[in-house]
């Protein structure tokens, strides 16, 4: 983690800031390097957060197995890992709506007229969980009165510039260069969990897609 700020007191604050809010939302782990710089001189805000590789998103196939009734109109769902489940019944009540999943037991899920791919459907994204957390960092961490932003996602790399009132070339020019600085001093690797139900290997059932 690095603070860049011409005022000595300034960065240790913005460092001790920093530290805690990556404490606060829970993601000191997941974070692999952090740059701030920060001249209330200009005024510049900038912010870069490199985060770890995650595991891959769990897809419905990974804990469940599922069919197509074509004469009911209907799909059904044998769930074999619960831990997902809730994720699974909010996603349908989204897309499909409330009124069409029923569930006769805790490991059946019956869609009406389903209108959802149920192949290869992501139920559960680490990653995208691990890009909220970090954004709700970045916007406690930007200080009041900053409230002119721009936006930067690059790989594993989210940073955000920030002025009072526009945001000059120059400030996105150190952006840029925050974020090319990371990228060369940093060697990528991946983070897997072996437990994720995405990493079993085992022979399913055969599909079948509705017709």
């Amino acid at each position: 983690m690095q603070v860049e700020c011409y005022d000595e007191s300034g960065r240790e604050v913005y460092d001790m800031i920093l530290r805690q809010i990556l404490q606060d939302v829970q993601i000191v782990r997941a974070v692999k390097d952090v740059r701030i710089y920060i001249d209330p001189r200009d005024p510049i805000f900038i912010i870069a957060i490199q985060y770890q590789k995650t595991a891959p998103p769990v897809l419905l196939d990974d804990f469940a197995e599922y069919k197509y009734d074509a004469e009911a109109n209907e799909a059904f769902i044998r769930i074999e890992d619960e831990n997902y489940l809730p994720e699974l019944l909010k996603k349908l009540w989204e897309i499909e709506g409330r009124n069409k999943i029923h569930q006769p037991s805790r490991y059946e899920v019956i869609i009406d007229d389903p209108q959802i791919k149920l192949e290869g459907l992501v139920v559960h994204d680490p990653e995208e969980d691990l890009k909220k957390k970090i954004y709700d960092a970045l916007f406690r961490i930007v200080p009041e009165g900053f409230r002119v932003m721009e936006h930067f996602s690059e790989g594993n790399i989210i940073a955000l510039t920030c002025s009072d009132e526009y945001i000059k070339e120059e400030y996105l020019e150190k952006t840029r260069e925050i974020i090319k600085e990371m990228k060369e001093t940093k060697k990528l690797y991946e983070v897997t969990d072996p437990k994720s139900p995405a990493k079993k290997k085992k022979d399913k059932p055969l599909k079948k897609e509705k017709s």
